[in-house]
């Protein structure tokens, strides 16, 4: 593998050329759930907003979630700004110096530990990533959802008893490589794989099957209405609590039905049928569909009320004011002013 890397490895990554503990950490955080491709351009504005930990640190939680805007699972982002406090208020700006240490802080697991440790900090530690993952299961033909805690236990052994004590940062670097360039999720490049001539999985013509995918049930699906109040060119927006779907971030006061909705409008006063209801969109998440109905009412008046009860602002939707929005609420801001 070593070999290998020196060779074709990836090494010009944004956070490759300084791999410090912050870069590092930073970049493992947005890769959990986002491509390289995807995850680049959005490090590079991150890092120029927040050059430092300690300006991470400092920062409005809002300029945080709006700076990663887009990349979902913000509880990622939440925890990033939680830890960066923690570490320049109880660690002297310094990151803890092993996994265990780096383990115990918000937001850092087991293999973004072991990344930091090893990538940033030149100790031998395991990673166990989603490429590594797929790389495991089908050298050795592991069987079993990798997610499952027997599989997990199984393969995270391999990855500790492989890793080695000399050049670990790039022995994990070259094993993230190869599940990201050649031993991919789909057409799997195994002619190219410096690991073919062992490969289990290839001996057995099971690439194609490994890792074992988990057993998916269809998607449920979730409705909402949006009660999008709009006077001129602002918004009423209201922000999230700061656990849960969006947490923290700005969106539209949300109804369940549209009965719901209208109930509402009834309590307060507020004719309903000069709204416009317009047509039904769907966001995916991981674990559901929320097929939502924005209902736009132009003028403030049903507006007075709601702000009693959350936090709300009137948002000029062509504002540079930095604050974080999920993005449905992004596009729909978009689609009103086209």
């Amino acid at each position: 593998m070593l070999a290998w890397f020196d060779q074709h490895g990836r090494k010009n990554l944004p956070w490759q050329k300084t791999p410090t503990a912050y870069h590092v950490w930073l970049s493992e955080v947005m890769l959990q759930q986002t491509q390289v491709s995807t995850a680049i351009p959005y490090f590079e504005r991150f890092i120029k907003q927040f050059p430092s930990l300690e300006d991470l640190a400092k920062a409005d939680l809002d300029e945080v979630l709006h700076n990663w805007s887009g990349l979902g699972y913000y509880a990622r982002a939440r925890n990033l700004h939680k830890t960066a406090g923690l570490i320049v208020s109880d660690y002297q700006g310094v990151f803890p110096p092993n996994v265990e240490g780096l383990e115990a802080l918000p937001g850092i697991g087991r293999s973004t530990a072991g990344a930091i440790a090893s990538l940033a900090l030149g100790q031998a530690a395991a990673i166990l990533d989603g490429n590594v993952k797929r790389v495991l299961c089908r050298y050795f033909a592991i069987q079993g959802w990798p997610g499952n805690g027997a599989t997990l236990k199984q393969l995270w052994q391999l990855s500790e008893t492989l890793s080695p004590q000399y050049r670990s940062g790039e022995y994990n670097q070259a094993m993230m490589d190869l599940g990201a360039t050649i031993c991919t999720r789909s057409k799997a490049s195994c002619a190219r794989c410096p690991l073919k001539a062992s490969c289990l999985a290839l001996k057995a013509d099971q690439v194609s099957s490994l890792p074992t995918p988990k057993k998916r049930a269809s998607l449920p699906v979730k409705r909402a209405y949006w009660m999008v109040s709009k006077r001129q060119e602002e918004v009423l927006l209201q922000q999230r609590p700061p656990t849960g779907l969006w947490g923290g971030l700005w969106a539209f006061p949300t109804f369940d039905s549209y009965d719901e909705l209208s109930d509402w409008c009834n309590a307060e006063g507020v004719d309903i049928n000069e709204a416009e209801v317009m047509a039904e969109k769907r966001h995916t998440f991981s674990h559901y569909h929320l097929d939502y109905t924005p209902v736009v009412f132009t003028g403030n008046e049903q507006a007075r009320r709601v702000s009693e009860a959350a936090k709300t602002c009137w948002y000029q939707i062509s504002s540079h004011v930095k604050i974080g929005l999920p993005k449905p609420v992004s596009l729909l801001l978009k689609q009103l002013t086209a």
